[in-house]
């Protein structure tokens, strides 16, 4: 049950984010500002390519980023985030 709730809360947490226009949402894009120091959390879909999730739990273990890999698809984040379009990777803003 705890898991449940930690994943909902994650999308809960994004659906705030999405209001308050501190996401990021592309891998390129995120992977950029990992590097600069710009972002203090990653959001992941499930069917996101493993050679992206390396990358990015790379970056994140050097900037000491929080990486959560989500439960959802890229097709049901993107609509979560209420776009027209797939999302694999979010990143959040300090």
């Amino acid at each position: 049950m705890s898991s449940k709730k930690i994943i909902g809360t994650a999308i809960s947490e994004i659906k705030k984010l999405v209001g308050s226009k501190k996401i990021i949402i592309g891998t390129r894009e995120t992977l950029k500002n990992i590097k600069r120091g710009e972002i203090k959390k990653v959001f992941v879909s499930a069917n996101c390519p493993d050679h992206l999730k390396q990358d990015l739990t790379y970056y994140g273990k050097l900037g000491s980023i929080e990486i959560v890999e989500l439960e959802q698809a890229n097709d049901e984040l993107g609509s979560i985030c209420k776009k027209g379009f797939s999302i694999s990777v979010i990143g959040v803003l300090k």
